[in-house]
Parts: structure tokens; sequence; C-alpha cells
């Protein structure tokens, strides 16, 4: 029960509102800090959330936090790119396991200085490249609504903790959809920004052929738009550019929503099938925004889907091959397959036989396909999806099968290009039938936010996206907002939490 725990209310509190108590001086951050690690202690054991504690260096710098934003607001980063100087930094690889970053990354710092006490590092797949949370190296994270479901991956950790209620939000990147599928499965707010619109610096300008994004997963609309105004900011150098934002992102909160014009689809844009739970929440969702005034029709973008997929994973594969080069020879290695994942493994492998013409051409025929999306947001303002395709799978449901293992196995002796492409070819054609409605803006660039509008009769949650043009994460924040006030789900808890 949360009624046992220092400062009961914490659990239904956002980090806006616990910023606000430091800041009045209703409470110290120090007393935030002992209800965050009586939470951590008592519910991470059941989920796996949190991987690598940092109480201690938390505790060492609570009495000289500085005075910014969301000063004395316990906060967790995702174990994956995001470094911070003197801990370690795994990707959930072997190959990483006791890399200890020297410097932080630019993000981490701009985090510290608005006053964020960090409190551990989170879950993650090898490398991110899934959407669930089951790597080898930690083990599975599991969904606080039920802990026989993943809360979904990349950003898996990150999203449990903050349904859990350990923190009210926590770092989360998106290469695929790994911001808005957790979101989704944990029944919280998830944002992937514009491209470029969150910087990667200094050790990285993109991954991914520009397709990752870096935010958080959080509990309501109004804490990702200041999260997203701590994080904005170009630094020289930056590959990419959003266009710049006209105000602070929280000042669109209070702006006119207006009448927009709303296109939704209940198929799936990268599968064959969408199960019903999914679609209804969809349809509830068009239904709610006709009752708010917006003209809502049935309507998708047209774009070539298989040569889109197949582009997806080319430039995936391609991405994952450098990282795991790269990580192997940073301790003097030379990759093997017995160092990483047999998923990992196999898309390195398609990376390596990937020519660099061959990653062009994906690129190109992504690029051709984000101007006729573009093209159809001329005749709509946002456009709106089930975020998911199921509802959370189970617990190990989505892993790779003994037969796929001994599969990718037998290519360490069969790495033939044509191999490969076959190989390649069945990965694109069923990979993505879980989560099929993310990634193409991924490969656009625009922003997509997923909201838990909905929860089925097993008490899952079921989320909702919403995709605007590029650069225009402002009518999605609005909007978001006057759907959040339509239908509040802030007070929706997990059993393990409400109890």
């Amino acid at each position: 029960m949360s009624t046992t725990f220092p400062m009961p209310e914490y659990d239904r509190l956002d980090a806006t509102a616990l910023a606000a108590l430091v800041a009045s001086g209703e409470v110290t951050p120090e007393t935030l800090l002992d209800a965050a690690v009586a939470r951590l202690q008592a519910r991470n054991p059941a989920l796996n959330a949190v991987v690598e504690p940092l109480v201690e260096r938390a505790r060492g710098r609570v009495h000289a936090l500085p005075e910014g934003p969301l000063r004395g607001v316990p906060f967790l980063f995702k174990d994956l790119k995001l470094m911070l100087a003197g801990t370690k930094t795994t990707g959930s690889t072997k190959l990483m396991r006791d890399y200890v970053a020297q410097r932080s990354s630019v993000l981490a710092e701009r985090y510290e200085a608005a006053g964020l006490q960090i409190l551990g590092k989170t879950n993650t797949p090898e490398y991110g490249i899934m959407g669930i949370t089951e790597p080898a190296l930690r083990g599975p994270c599991r969904n606080p609504w039920n802990t026989d479901h993943t809360p979904g991956g990349s950003s898996g950790g990150s999203a449990s903790a903050v349904a859990a209620r350990i923190v009210p939000a926590a770092h989360a990147g998106d290469g695929g959809g790994s911001i808005r599928i957790p979101a989704a499965a944990c029944g919280l707010v998830g944002l992937k920004p514009t491209r470029g619109r969150v910087t990667m610096a200094p050790f990285i300008g993109e991954a991914w052929s520009g397709f990752v994004q870096e935010h958080v997963v959080c509990r309501t609309v109004r804490d990702s738009a200041l999260f997203l105004d701590i994080e904005d900011g170009p630094v020289p150098g930056e590959p990419y550019a959003a266009p710049h934002k006209p105000r602070p992102w929280v000042d669109e909160l209070n702006a006119p929503v207006g009448k927009l014009r709303v296109a939704f689809d209940t198929g799936a844009l990268y599968g064959d099938d969408t199960h019903p739970d999914c679609q209804t929440a969809v349809r509830d969702a068009a239904e709610l925004l006709r009752e708010l005034g917006h003209e809502v029709v049935e309507a998708r973008p047209s774009f070539p889907r298989d040569e889109l997929v197949r582009a997806y994973f080319v430039a995936v594969a391609a991405g994952v091959a450098r990282m795991v080069d790269e990580t192997a020879a940073r301790f003097g290695k030379k990759p093997a397959y017995d160092q990483v994942e047999p998923a990992t493994w196999l898309l390195a492998l398609i990376g390596w036989k990937t020519s660099a013409a061959d990653l062009v051409g994906a690129q190109w025929t992504m690029q051709r396909a984000a101007r006729d999306v573009a093209a159809f947001f001329e005749t709509c303002d946002v456009f709106v999806t089930s975020t998911l395709a199921r509802p959370p799978a189970r617990v190990g449901e989505l892993l790779p099968t003994r037969a796929e293992q001994a599969q990718v196995a037998a290519l360490r002796h069969l790495a033939f290009k044509p191999v490969l492409d076959f190989a390649l070819q069945k990965m694109a054609s069923g990979k993505l039938a879980a989560t099929p409605n993310t990634q193409l803006f991924n490969q656009t660039g625009q922003p997509g936010i997923s909201l838990p509008l909905s929860w089925n009769a097993a008490g899952l949650p079921i989320g909702v996206q919403l995709v605007g043009r590029f650069g225009d994460e402002a009518t999605l924040f609005r909007l978001s907002k006057q759907l959040e006030e339509a239908r509040p789900w802030e007070d929706r808890l997990p059993p393990m939490v409400d109890g």
C-alpha cells in the first residue's frame, strides 16, 4: 500500500508538482529522495526496472542541487546511450558490462543542471534493438499493471519504474518506437520529438540514420513539455536541425487548440492486422475528438510499405553492426557470436554485409517516402493510430524461438550475402507484427506521442498515438492536453501501487 511509504502523496504527484513543493519550501529534496528510495526498494524487485542504483551518489549531491526548474525531483537514466561521468553505461551487453563513462553527455548535463536527482539506470534490451526489455545480461523487466507482461521496449525499464511511481519521469530514447511503445504498454505519456530536437552530443551526432530521438516517459502532458524545454537546443555541429520553437513548450499547453483536421486509421502501418482492443481504443479516441469539436475523418498516408520496412531494417542493421564493432574495439576484442545475443548478431551480420550503396539506397527510399507523408499532412493536422497492434505481450512471448536462435547460430558458417538477404526479408515480413505503427515516423522524422487513453478488460493499458507535422510538437502538446483534461488518466494506478 502506498500509505506505508514516506510521503504517501508522492505516488499521485507528477514532476511539475513535486518541483513546486520543493520550490515553495513545503518539502525538501531529501524528503523526495527518501520517498523515491523507499519505493525503489519495495517495488523494483518484482519489476527489475532499475538495474544500476545510484542512490549513494544521489545522497552525496542532495545538499548541492542546482536551482533548476526540477530541483529535487527523482529521475532515472536509461542504460544505453546517455553517459553520466563516473557511472556504468552497459547498453545491456556483456561487451560493456564494466564500462564506466569518462564524461557526461550534454543531455545528462542538462538534466543535472535542472536540479534532477539521478536515482539510477534502467533496464533496456541489448543495444536497444527490441520492442521488449528482456536482455540476457539483466534479465526481463516486468509491467507494473501485470508482472506477467512486458513493459515494452526499448525504454521498458524507464516506463516500468515510472508506472510503478518509483519516479515521476525517466529518460528514454526512441529509434523505432522505443519511447512510444513502453509508454503505451505502461499507461504513460511518451513523446518522440522531431528529428534533431534533442542533441546527442558530444559522442555522436545521430544514430540509426537519424531514427533515434531522446526524451522521457512520464505521466502528464505538462511534464513532457517541461522536460522538452530542458532538453531542447542544438550544439554546434549537429547533423540535423528541427524548426525552432516559437515559445516555451509549457506555454503551448495554455494556447487555444482550435478546430483541427484529424485523420485516423485502425489498421497496422507495417503489419497485417490490429487487435480489437487497439482498434476500439482508436475509434474511441476518434469519437472523443469529434465531441471536442475537431474535424475527424478515416484516412492514412500512402507509402511503399515493403520497401520502407526493408529500408528500416537495413539502416538498423548498419547501426547495430557499427555499435558492435565500436564496443568490441573499445575493449580490444574482435566481435564474436558468443559476445552478444542472437538477434544482435543477426542484425550485425546483415550490417557488415550491407554495402554503402545499399545503405544510401535505403536512405533515399525513406527520404522520398518522407516527402509523400509530409504531403498527407497538408490535408490534416494530426494523424491518429493505435500505438501498438496488440495489448502488451507476456514476458518471453516475443523473444526469438529456439529454432530462430539455431538458425542464427548456423549463420556463423553461412554468412553469405544471399542467405543474409533472405534473413532480412524474413525479418521484415514478421518482426513488427506487434509494434507496426511507430517506425514510419522515425523514418520521416515527425513527432509522435502515445497517450494512455484506454485500458482493456484485462486491466492492461492500450495507448493511442498522435502524429504531427515535422517540427510541430506544439499542436501535439495542445491537443494532448485537451484529451488529458477530457479523459483524465493520472490517477489510474497499477495494482502494485494502488494495492
